[in-house]
């Protein structure tokens, strides 16, 4: 049986950005993008290029991506002016993307009301708008608003809104449930009822999540004739959010009747990077991930004790609707530890690293890594921190440098033109080859004094380090109290476009970036096959291996 396929449209850079409290800046939109690519989405819309300076200075710069098509997202042109003759238009059309999804109204109501334009004027706009994108070469989708509202309005004009984009060239009719309020039977009916009335035309969903129904309204739509579903990671979006892609993309691929009707083009390995991907969104937003989340959340596949446990013991089927490992997940029961390692060794894979299912090392290594995430380390997001804590255990890590002590000034005083100013001073006392070098140096903050001290001078491996850059740096309080756990996220990258992050943990936030910051600079050199001196270290970079982990997903070698 030949399966439809079907496509996955990802909007968390634009719809998730307009949750309340999530500022992604441009790292954050980057490092979310290339994710999204190796989870295998269709298309990644990468916000409104001109709208606000992060979109802007995004679009400026496309992320390399290798599957996804990247969308810019805009508006039909402003009423009132010509094509040539709206900047804002232009700069979407502009930009360099493979794709532009316009929005337009299809709901009279919002015509007569917000455009104050004719309704015939408004099906115009969208016509030329959308031919506009296609004489650029981008393939075009439009966005209608509003449409399932605008449909049990006026049936007629919301079909002519639609009949007009089509003709024009878009690629994709994408029925957008705005306002989150509509029945999945309701959306199944209409859905049926446009497709009857335009065969020719490809239907996508857009659902928000409003009645909190925006997955079951994408899988009504789906069943009804849709082949593009579109949403955001964990859900994000204005208000209440969007239909949720971590609920969507398992369900369409390992539930019926969508698993043997539809091909989604994401594979099981894939699939298998979903948890990750969700957990590595909410490091990069602060914030923690949603404990009982179907699929990926920390509890989804949590087991107390009593009566589900004794079950799961003769058949995990019993209280788990999937194997936990499909999506990335893992079961959690105090009896066994057998999940835990099967994890643990998809993550050194992804890391690159090969290693036996036996080595009694791995045991050991589960067991840091369980004591390390009860004081609060997340490694979803620092994985760079994960494959160094995984090689040392492997004995893959050289001792480059031992650092003996640090500290760190903050002095508020006046500067040459007589301005307040703040000034961090740092001063490291580190071992190289035997002599201790005594580095000081100053910064914007504490963090900044430390990096620049730190690499000052660091001896034989101060040039391998000339490039290395700190791009993001992020603090979480992970509990309340003057006695507060903090953890610290430090993105770096270098001159040969390498990106990775590193994690710390500590009471005290200047130890936990200081942390931080010696697992990058370790992780770098590890990378760059620096040699260390003395015969262990030799032994242990001459078998050392690595493939393209998800920490370098963009390395160059």
């Amino acid at each position: 049986m030949t399966r439809d396929r079907l496509f996955l449209f990802d909007t968390t850079l634009r719809d998730g950005a307009q949750t309340q409290g999530v500022d992604f800046s441009v790292e954050d939109k980057r490092q979310i993008a290339l994710a999204l690519d190796a989870l295998g989405v269709d298309y990644i819309e990468g916000g409104w290029p001109g709208a606000n300076p992060a979109d802007t200075a995004f679009f400026a710069e496309r992320p390399p991506l290798s599957r996804a098509r990247f969308t810019a997202f805009g508006m039909t042109k402003r009423a009132g002016r010509s094509l040539s003759n709206d900047p804002g238009f232009a700069a979407v059309l502009d930009a360099d993307t493979d794709a532009v999804c316009l929005v337009g109204k299809t709901w009279d109501f919002q015509v007569d009301v917000a455009l104050e334009i004719p309704r015939s004027e408004n099906v115009e706009s969208i016509a030329g708008s959308i031919a506009a994108v296609k004489a650029k070469g981008r393939e075009p989708l439009f966005d209608a608003e509003h449409f399932f509202d605008g449909y049990k309005a006026n049936p007629a004009y919301a079909l002519e809104c639609l009949r007009a984009a089509h003709q024009a060239g878009a690629r994709w009719l994408v029925l957008c449930d705005t306002n989150g309020g509509s029945m999945p039977e309701d959306v199944a009916r209409i859905v049926c009822e446009v497709k009857a009335k335009l065969p020719a035309a490809a239907l996508g969903i857009h659902a928000h999540n409003d009645t909190e129904q925006a997955v079951a309204v994408s899988l009504a739509a789906v069943r009804a004739g849709a082949r593009q579903v579109q949403g955001t990671l964990n859900g994000l979006g204005e208000r209440c959010g969007n239909a949720n892609l971590c609920s969507l993309l398992p369900t369409l691929m390992l539930k019926e009747p969508f698993a043997s009707q539809f091909d989604i083009g994401i594979t099981k390995e894939q699939l298998a990077q979903l948890t990750h991907t969700s957990r590595l969104l909410d490091e990069i937003l602060n914030r923690a991930a949603s404990r009982h989340a179907p699929y990926v959340g920390p509890s989804a596949f949590a087991h107390k004790g009593g009566l589900h446990s004794s079950a799961m013991l003769k058949d995990t089927r019993t209280y788990e609707h999937i194997p936990p490992e499909t999506v990335g997940n893992a079961r959690k029961i105090l009896v066994s530890d057998q999940a835990g390692r099967s994890n643990l060794l998809a993550r050194l894979a992804d890391a690159g690293i090969d290693a036996d299912a036996k080595d009694p090392r791995l045991a050991r290594l589960l067991e840091e890594v369980k004591r390390r995430e009860f004081l609060g380390y997340a490694y979803d997001g620092a994985e760079a921190s994960f494959e160094l804590l995984a090689r040392r255990a492997l004995g893959e890590v050289p001792d480059y440098f031992d650092v003996n002590s640090f500290r760190v000034i903050v002095e508020k005083r006046h500067n040459a033109l007589g301005e307040q100013v703040t000034v961090s001073e740092a001063t490291v006392r580190v071992k190289v080859d035997g002599e201790i070098l005594h580095n000081v140096g100053t910064g914007n903050g504490p963090v900044d004094a430390l990096d620049d001290a730190l690499r000052k001078d660091l001896g034989r491996y101060s040039a391998a380090l000339a490039d290395l850059e700190l791009v993001d740096y992020k603090v979480r309080i992970l509990n309340g109290g003057t006695d507060a756990i903090t953890r610290v996220m430090v993105e770096s990258k270098d001159g040969k476009g390498a990106r990775w992050s590193t994690v710390g943990v500590s009471e005290n936030i200047v130890d936990a970036s200081f942390a931080a910051l010696v697992d990058s600079i370790t992780y770098k050199l590890l990378r760059d096959r620096v040699p260390a001196s003395g015969g262990q270290s030799r032994d242990c970079m001459a078998g050392l291996k690595f493939r393209a982990s998800q920490a370098a997903r963009d390395y160059l070698d």
